[in-house]
């Protein structure tokens, strides 16, 4: 596979550009930029994360979120070819009021080092109070082991919550996330923020508003459809192996250095002749 430096230049100005949710996407940026510098630590992270069983995400494909007999809510599973008409699926037509959607992002071992099972568990837990609960949001689930590119498009990592508000197209859509903490998450302040979110509002609540370039709907990139693109060169680059970035920019650096040397040598091997040659009588 030939490795393009343009896509790798194209990816820098777009993630210094976006406002938001720039805080979670950082980590994931350092990730990537760690391998050039061939370090031992995220290999070593990763070796580790490897031993630690797989944790899936407790809700279910059929729509029950654990195993209890209790009728829960259905919690949809997004991928790429899914996720729009998902989320649009509720909405009726010439609706003035949002369609909320709670949308858990969770992963595996690659995604989150085997750390997302608290947070599944407490999801789950939410879930089965949610069916008990008239205006509770619609749920889902967006799992980064599964579907590494939709994450990229959204630029969402594992261990977040995403709120969307979805009204009827063309209508922009307002999107809010939550870091989710790895340990001390519990149902309990799940409900939390959605009692919060209902009595004083998203902020209140904790949920921050997401704006500019990377908004999956409304930023300028989805809207020049190229947020599929770029996701699918992130995720490219995020599995080429550390050595093989070494090697590339070991070539770069030295072509570079070549190139920028090579006039100054030249100079120095054929100095410019100063005047004429001795014992010429000419005038």
């Amino acid at each position: 596979m030939r490795f393009s430096t343009s896509a790798a230049v194209l990816a820098l100005p777009l993630l210094a550009a976006a406002e938001s949710p720039l805080d979670q996407y950082k980590a994931k940026f350092q990730n990537f930029l760690g391998s050039f510098a061939g370090t031992a630590g995220p290999a070593a992270v990763q070796q580790a994360a490897d031993e630690v069983p797989q944790q899936k995400p407790i809700v279910a494909n059929d729509g029950s979120a654990t195993t209890s007999t209790v009728n829960t809510k259905k919690v949809e599973r997004l991928t790429l070819s899914n996720w729009k008409d998902t989320l649009y699926a509720p909405v009726q037509p010439g609706a003035t009021t949002p369609e909320e959607w709670w949308v858990l992002v969770t992963g595996g071992n690659k995604t989150c080092f085997g750390r997302c099972g608290p947070v599944d568990q407490a999801f789950g837990e939410t879930v089965e109070k949610f069916s008990t609960i008239g205006d509770s949001p619609h749920l889902a689930v967006l799992d980064c082991e599964d579907e590494p590119v939709l994450c990229n498009v959204w630029s969402a990592g594992a261990s977040s919550l995403w709120v969307f508000d979805m009204l009827p197209q063309p209508a922009a859509v307002d999107i809010y996330w939550k870091r989710l903490n790895f340990t001390t998450i519990t149902p309990a302040d799940l409900l939390d923020t959605f009692d919060k979110e209902r009595n004083e509002g998203k902020e209140a609540a904790g949920l921050k508003l997401i704006e500019g370039a990377l908004h999956p709907f409304d930023g300028s990139i989805a809207q020049y459809n190229l947020s599929v693109p770029i996701a699918y060169v992130l995720h490219y680059l995020s599995i080429i192996p550390s050595w093989a970035m070494m090697l590339f920019v070991s070539f770069f650096s030295r072509t570079m250095m070549n190139r920028s040397m090579g006039p100054n040598q030249n100079r120095g091997a054929n100095p410019a002749p100063r005047g004429a040659a001795p014992g010429d009588g000419r005038s």
